[in-house]
């Protein structure tokens, strides 16, 4: 890895404003005080780890999750410097952790090129956020410590050994006074810490948990492929049309790294980064990228009488169909939209990213005229499902249009036309659906009865969509488009709840409405909107006892100890197992599953648009053998399904 030379002490370290404001205002700096933001405490440290990747100096980086939820983050990197700082007069290190906005990443002469991290307070942050806080550096031939509880220093820096070694070691534990949880989720961070790799070529990430001595799980990760990996790893369960995933590298003032491979699926997968950020809502770059895609492949199919000279060009959607993608780009000073640096505004980024994907993929086209040749046939059979779609979208407005009612007969819609307090409960089957018409509270809750298994978009395109009978009354209900004509802001319901029986049929419906919301309304997900109803399992009842209901089996074993411990007997019990929804009655329906003040919904949530989209491929998608894996290794689940 290329070493950006520079130097990197004590006067490169610049201090901005104090710590007080951190622990008042939490959400302020990590987002939130829930499991998210505990991991976004993990990911500020690894952050400043992979900086000094990017500066060259670290080629490994150790985490290991202590048992008691001790997070440990080793690198070898250089070391924070540990000279007294010309500003704060204590150590350079412990100014570090300090003070906001202390760190090697602000003005022209710092000790990075490019970086990343939460505007350079990740370490402070984690330190005011933390019970305690350990830090270990080796630089300068030496090993030192110190000691933070709280964001204030227990322990000065102060050398404690001899070393020819080089790096930093954090180890911290969340307050659990301001922290929702402690407990990390392995499998979040994972994900996260393979991305990492993937977007750093050559860097060696180690994982690994201890919190369960008979059960230690390990993972590494080290792709020298960089984002040429990563796209293999994404289509992994998907058909592509070409072997080898088309790769674009560019060293310059603004360096830049594209990988792309062509599916057989119907949705394109973009995935934008800038030094290492995952930038979800683009950007300029972005822009660039899809500018150049089009323009490329319009000019090849007009060149190689593709398209002929009737016909109209492609559109970018129309050659972004079944393309994955990763767009990295690295810049010195980037310019994110809002503090959660999710959208890029560097405007000369658009022209540097269209040039250089110009000249590589016009090259590339050129040199393979097979795999050219067969994304412009997809392509070109696109821009005619686009044009049926859109015939079909307009047969739809106009038959809107002309009716006197344009909400589909079988809902029964609620009498509030406020937005945020309705609801709508999508139901399965006429039977759930009358007793949830004659259970809901009028007032604000919707019923939308569907019948029978929904068409899985995953294997259609849009123009199959419009009219059909079973996502129809979906669309026109939630009343704000598909596609890219979903309004967020025109939604009739600020809930939609999918409500279906606690079995596997009733899983597989749930599936295939919630690939279709994240295929085609993700902004719903993304907003919070969907959420799923939890029916109960069992009733237990006795005369003389209030009925009690159970949702899992789990559940239904607590409430017989908890009864036996007031000296009801099993025996004395009787227990009803729901096969469906159309079992209860339309009170039994509102005091379980409808009413706001004890039912249970789970919210969907959609924190990683990577995983969803692989995991939504593997389920509905067209490769058999990865779903059997999964359901062979989840089979063991089955048995208490109960979202």
């Amino acid at each position: 890895m290329e070493k950006y030379e520079h130097k990197y002490g004590a006067e490169q370290i610049q201090v901005l404003e104090g710590l007080e404001a951190v622990r008042k205002r939490p959400g302020m700096y990590i987002g939130s005080t829930s499991v998210r933001g505990l991991h976004h405490m993990v990911y500020e440290i690894v952050d400043n780890c992979v900086d000094e990747a990017l500066a060259g100096y670290c080629t490994e980086i150790n985490i290991v999750i202590e048992p008691g939820n001790v997070m440990s983050v080793e690198d070898n990197g250089r070391g924070i410097p540990v000279e007294i700082h010309p500003k704060t007069k204590i150590s350079t290190a412990e100014t570090v952790y300090t003070v906001l906005h202390a760190g090697g990443k602000f003005g022209g002469d710092s000790g990075y090129k490019v970086s990343g991290g939460l505007h350079g307070v990740g370490a402070s942050v984690v330190n005011a956020l933390s019970n305690w806080v350990e830090v270990t550096i080796q630089r300068d031939g030496g090993i030192y410590q110190m000691y933070f509880e709280k964001g204030k220093t227990v322990k000065k820096l102060e050398k404690i050994g001899e070393s020819n070694k080089t790096g930093t070691k954090v180890r911290f534990v969340a307050d659990d006074t301001i922290f929702e949880t402690q407990e990390f989720d392995y499998e979040v961070l994972e994900t996260r810490f393979r991305e990492m790799a993937f977007l750093t070529k050559g860097l060696k990430i180690n994982f690994e948990d201890q919190r369960d001595p008979e059960n230690i799980k390990k993972s590494s990760f080290c792709f020298e492929g960089g984002l040429k990996s990563f796209v293999e790893f994404l289509n992994k369960n998907k058909e592509c049309l070409h072997k080898e995933p088309i790769y674009i590298e560019k060293n310059g003032e603004v360096p830049v790294e594209i990988a792309m491979q062509y599916t057989t699926s119907y949705s394109e997968n973009i995935y934008t980064f800038v030094n290492n950020i995952n930038t979800i809502e683009g950007g300029t770059h972005l822009e660039g990228f899809k500018r150049a895609l089009t323009k490329v492949f319009n000019d090849y199919a007009r060149t190689h009488n593709l398209l002929k000279e009737k016909d109209a060009n492609l559109q970018g959607e129309d050659v972004r169909e079944g393309i994955t993608a990763v767009v990295s780009i690295k810049v010195k000073e980037p310019q994110f939209e809002g503090q959660t640096k999710t959208k890029l505004g560097n405007s000369e980024v658009t022209g540097i990213v269209q040039s250089m994907v110009n000249d590589a993929l016009s090259t590339f086209l050129e040199e393979n005229p097979n795999v050219a040749k067969s994304i412009l046939e997809k392509s070109v059979s696109a821009a005619r499902a686009r044009e049926a779609a859109r015939k079909a979208r307009e047969l739809v407005r106009r038959k809107s249009a002309l009716e006197t009612t344009t909400l589909p007969g079988k809902l029964a819609d609620c009498s509030s036309k406020n937005a945020e307090e309705c609801e709508v409960y999508i139901v399965e089957g006429d039977s759930a659906g009358g007793s949830a018409k004659q259970g809901r509270d009028r007032r604000f809750q919707a019923i939308l009865p569907l019948w029978g298994k929904m068409l899985n978009v995953e294997k259609a395109r849009a123009d199959k969509i419009y009219g059909n009978d079973k996502l129809n009354p979906v669309i026109v209900a939630v009343g704000a488009g598909i596609g890219k004509d979903f309004d967020i802001t025109k939604i009739r319901y600020g809930k939609v709840i999918i409500m279906a029986d606690a079995d596997v049929d009733g899983a597989h419906i749930r599936t295939l409405m919630l690939t279709f919301f994240f295929r085609y309304m993700r902004p719903l997900i993304e907003n919070g909107n969907v959420y799923l109803a939890q029916p109960p399992l069992y009733k237990l009842s006795k005369k003389g006892m209030e009925d009690i209901y159970c949702y899992t089996d789990e559940g239904l074993d607590k409430a017989f100890a908890e009864l036996e411990e007031k000296g009801v007997a099993r025996d004395t019990l009787s227990i009803q197992r729901y096969k469906g929804l159309g079992e209860m009655n339309p009170e039994q329906l509102w005091e379980t599953t409808m009413n706001p003040e004890k039912r249970t919904l789970i919210q969907v949530t959609m924190d990683d648009a990577i995983k969803a989209d692989e995991t939504f491929t593997l389920l509905m998608g067209d490769d058999v053998d990865p779903r059997r894996q999964f359901i062979e290794k989840n089979a063991k689940f089955v048995k208490n399904l109960d979202i």
